[in-house]
């Protein structure tokens, strides 16, 4: 079966990869630790309130995300090129917001609204938004469908 890269059933087959699932997941493990230090940090340290320290804490989990899937996970995708890895960057960005939006839905529902513990808050709203980023991720920044 010869495939374009633009199919609906390419694009399936492109998330559907153990190994770069797993790696996604590995990825994902340190940015939530890295998410989760910033967030105590500043909320600790009486800098921020937990809902806005959500937002400092997610783009320092961005940054060490990006440069770890673009040199391991999705490594085989795209070129060195500073064109194709400024894309890339913004596209994991513009990403990375959705994710961001739905785990900030979930910390202050859960936070603000039912009282949960914030960093229990803050890991709830980040498995929620995870299928999302993969999905999304694969598909629009790394462009996983096509072929590398």
């Amino acid at each position: 079966m010869v495939t374009d890269g633009t199919g609906i059933i390419d694009r399936l087959v492109g998330l559907v990869a153990p190994e770069r699932f797993q790696r996604f997941l590995v990825t994902g493990g340190l940015g939530m630790v890295v998410d989760m230090a910033v967030l105590a940090l500043v909320v600790e340290t009486g800098l921020l309130r937990p809902v806005l320290g959500k937002v400092v804490s997610a783009e320092s989990a961005f940054l060490v995300m990006f440069v770890v899937n673009e040199t391991w996970t999705f490594s085989q995708f795209g070129t060195g090129e500073w064109r194709d890895l400024g894309r890339r960057f913004a596209s994991s960005h513009g990403v990375r917001l959705l994710g961001v939006a739905i785990a900030l839905g979930v910390l202050y529902v859960l936070h603000s609204l039912y009282g949960v513990w914030y960093l229990l808050a803050n890991a709830a709203g980040i498995g929620v938004g995870f299928l999302a980023n993969y999905t999304f991720e694969s598909l629009v920044t790394w462009r996983v469908h096509r072929e590398p």
